[in-house]
Order: C-alpha cells, then structure tokens, then sequence
C-alpha cells in the first residue's frame, strides 16, 4: 500500500513499527508547523476564504486533533476510555465548532458563541495535554509543542473573536 501523506504504512495501521515514540511526535508536529507557516503565506498574498476549511486557524487544529489522534494509539489500554477519548474529543471539538461559527456568520452573537466554543475546547484540549505529559504518556518536547501550538489557535480564535465584522455576511 502506498504512503499517504508521507506516513509510513505501519504507523497508519496504528503500529510505531521501528520508529521511536519521540521522533514520531516530533515529525508530525513539525509538519503541522511547517503547513501552517505555508498557509500564513498564501494568505499574505490575498487568497480568498471561501469556507472553514480555508481559514488558517481550521486547518493547524485539524492537523492538531490528527496528530492526538496518532499520538493517542500509544497510550496505555486502560486510558482508553477516559484520556484518550476526552483528548480526542475536545481537540475535534475545536475544529467542529469553528465549521459551526463560519456558518453562523450573519449573526454576530452566535458566529461569537461559536469561536468562544472553540476557545474553550483548544484550552481544555491542553489540559489533557498536561495531564498526559504528567502521566508520561506524552514527552515533554512533544507535550510543550502541542501546548504552544494550542495557544497559537487560541490567540487566532481572540482575533477573530474582537473582529468579527471582518467575517460576518452582510
């Protein structure tokens, strides 16, 4: 079977095969950065946003919630039902709710609610975070980049969040 994405095709069957746990964190957030520095780009060039899935702040959460989703395959068994389903949950959350907000953008109140949605979501996702790196499920390299990265959403949601006319249907 052919890679995808440039993934390795044990790792897409939920096996680490040969790879080491930290140099499989640390390339998938990398590469999380390196879109996101691309997407920034694009948009410095004018590209229009015709939906959610354009939006710089969508896209780095989808490649967030993904790389947990991965990331989550390798903890214990019996965090199955808790951690890793809350984490996984909340850091899908995020991207849910702004699909959500852009759809509600002829009202303010509710395009707001939503980002706020997605606010609370990407900081509850880093407190799973914590609690995992605290578990040791999560290096510490790996827990302090997905933290930074979470706080970069957030930083986006409080832009969009104070501006919103710029996003709104008029």
């Amino acid at each position: 079977m052919k890679p995808r994405n440039g993934e390795p095709e044990s790792r897409r069957n939920g096996e680490l095969g040969n790879w080491k746990q930290d140099e499989t964190q640390k390339l998938g957030i990398e590469e999380s950065e390196k879109r996101g520095q691309e997407e920034t780009e694009k948009r410095k060039m004018g590209e229009k946003i015709n939906s959610y899935k354009d939006l710089r702040v969508y896209q780095m959460a989808m490649e967030l919630a993904m790389e947990i989703f991965h990331l989550t395959k390798t903890f214990p068994p019996e965090e199955k039902f808790s951690l890793v389903d809350q984490m996984r949950r909340s850091s899908r959350s995020v991207c849910t709710n702004l699909a959500e907000a852009w759809r509600k953008r002829r009202y303010e109140a509710a395009f707001i609610a939503k980002l706020s949605d997605a606010e609370t979501e990407a900081c509850e996702t880093q407190v799973w975070i914590e609690i995992s790196s605290r578990c040791q499920y999560l290096s510490t390299d790996t827990s302090k980049k997905l933290d930074q990265a979470y706080d970069q959403i957030m930083a986006q949601l409080v832009k969009m969040i104070d501006n919103p006319e710029k996003w709104l249907i008029k």
